[in-house]
């Protein structure tokens, strides 16, 4: 690739803004971290509602546009064939989608609810429980996926369709940028979703990297410490540089296809070896309690109580998705060329879902029967230490504790190698000035970004603060990305009818 094909303007403003953001996180921890405090109250106060609506539209214009004509279009020319197999294609999506950040959510979210139920209900009581073991599938379920798959199908249709040589966030409003994809209108769009996409991988390593540094303390003995967690971001960056080294098929597919191996295998294990029948009851009865209050769940603003369960929860969990959604957009697209409308609408809904129950179903609902039966305070540890010292402990309860702790860690350190070795992909992608499809990003911009995207999630951690700071970033990235999700979705629309 030459050096004429990187769009320096996009390339260096983006680079700038992340040195600018880093630096005050750095040198005024205490400062950063107060004044993120009263800008996540502002935003989730004035704009929560909006990120409610946003999801109930999100999924209905996509099972419409799965269950209509539109759904049979191809992706591709109409003789192509998926470039991926499905389990490949399912594997590199979910783990792009999810990170690690979904093994310290399943195993630790539920403790939250316990707690603090939603609904007014009586904390710690059976129907505190029954909320708890829900919950977790509710904010990692349908609606998530769905705002994967809007900017998804919205990106892939014009990129293969219409045989653009650019992939960018703004291919999604093409549109209304046809000649004008290297414009400044188009530009802005694609630094909006740079910026949400550092924010975003800054994040998920922020919740995973102590979660793996506690891993490899117990295992080797070790004081969890600021250098052991700094040494766990270098693996990580070190694991994905050398996967975008390796290239799409090579690194990301290979990382992708073991790790869903190693997963759904230690799932397995603690499925036959835990509490069985108490895991296969509790998450049917989830499932149910799920689907009988899908739309209550959806809709709730909380008016009354104000217990602040909506703004922790509900809408930091669509915040996180949309800030990460054009990312998974972009990558998904590379990875879907030869299907169709309805298979990756279907294929990222429903697998992307189940995929995520699962580590709920398994992991979530073994911590909660460690704590409704005695075995572990796990909830009390979490209180006294942190939810990464309760992972760990939950994890001991098992047979063969150093061997799953080990797998575990490396499962761990294996997604967040996959999800920001795909994010260093896409935003090289975004930061090259024509992409044709097949084509891959420069080896060294996909490097300069692996590495650029550790100098967050170093900052945050050094604030030493809980977890505001993160919530803030992903609430003020996702409010613009919000924007351009109404304008992709009428681009793609009318797109879709003067085409077909």
């Amino acid at each position: 690739m030459e050096q004429s094909r990187i769009d320096w303007p996009s390339f260096g403003l983006c680079a700038l803004i992340l040195v600018a953001v880093s630096i005050p996180l750095f040198a005024y921890p205490d400062a950063s971290n107060n004044a993120l405090e009263s800008l996540y109250g502002f935003i989730a106060r004035q704009f929560g509602i909006v990120y409610l609506l946003a999801s109930v539209v999100v999924i209905g214009f996509l099972v419409w546009l799965a269950a209509g004509r539109y759904g049979a279009v191809k992706l591709g020319e109409a003789d192509e064939t998926p470039e991926f197999a499905t389990i490949s294609w399912v594997g590199m999506l979910f783990c792009a989608g999810v990170g690690a950040g979904l093994l310290y959510w399943c195993a630790t979210e539920w403790a939250f609810y316990y707690d603090a139920p939603p609904f007014g209900a009586e904390p710690r009581s059976v129907e505190a429980t029954e909320w708890a073991s829900t919950y977790g599938l509710f904010h990692w379920g349908f609606t998530a996926w769905a705002f994967y798959c809007l900017p998804t199908v919205a990106i892939a249709y014009p990129y293969y369709r219409k045989k653009l040589d650019v992939l960018r966030f703004s291919v999604s409003c093409h549109w209304f940028l046809q000649g004008r994809e290297h414009g400044a209108v188009a530009r802005g769009i694609d630094f909006l979703f740079m910026i949400a996409l550092l924010g975003g991988a800054a994040s998920s390593l922020g919740f995973s990297t102590p979660m793996i540094a506690a891993c490899i303390a117990w295992l080797f003995k070790l004081e969890p410490t600021d250098t052991l967690e700094i040494a766990v971001i270098a693996l990580c960056i070190f694991l994905f540089g050398l996967s975008v080294w390796l290239g799409l098929k090579k690194g990301i597919k290979r990382l992708s296809d073991i790790n869903v191996a190693l997963a759904f295998g230690l799932l397995l294990f603690i499925l036959l070896v835990g509490p069985t029948a108490f895991l296969l009851k509790t998450s049917v009865n989830s499932l149910g309690v799920l689907a009988q209050n899908f739309v209550r769940m959806n809709f709730w603003t909380d008016p009354f109580t104000t217990s602040g369960f909506v703004e922790s929860w509900t809408i930091f969990y669509w915040a996180w998705w949309i800030a990460f959604a054009p990312y998974v957009g972009l990558f998904v697209t590379r990875i879907s060329r030869g299907r169709t409308i309805r298979q990756v609408i279907a294929g990222m809904l429903i697998w992307g879902s189940l995929g995520s129950w699962l580590f709920y179903m398994i992991m979530g609902n073994f911590a909660l029967f460690l704590e409704l039966t005695g075995a572990l305070d796990f909830t009390g540890i979490m209180r006294a230490e942190s939810g990464n010292a309760a992972i760990v402990a939950m994890l001991e309860q098992l047979p063969l504790a150093a061997l799953v702790i080990a797998v575990f860690s490396l499962i761990s350190i294996i997604f967040s190698a996959t999800t920001y070795d795909s994010a260093s992909y896409t935003l090289a992608s975004s930061a090259t000035l024509h992409l044709k499809a097949g084509d891959d990003p420069a080896r060294w911009h996909r490097l300069f970004w692996a590495f650029a995207l550790g100098l967050m999630p170093v900052a945050l951690m050094l604030m030493n603060s809980n977890l505001r700071p993160i919530q803030v970033i992903l609430l003020v990235v996702s409010l613009p990305i919000l924007v351009v999700g109404v304008v992709m979705s009428v681009a793609l629309l009318k797109s879709l009818r003067a085409d077909q």
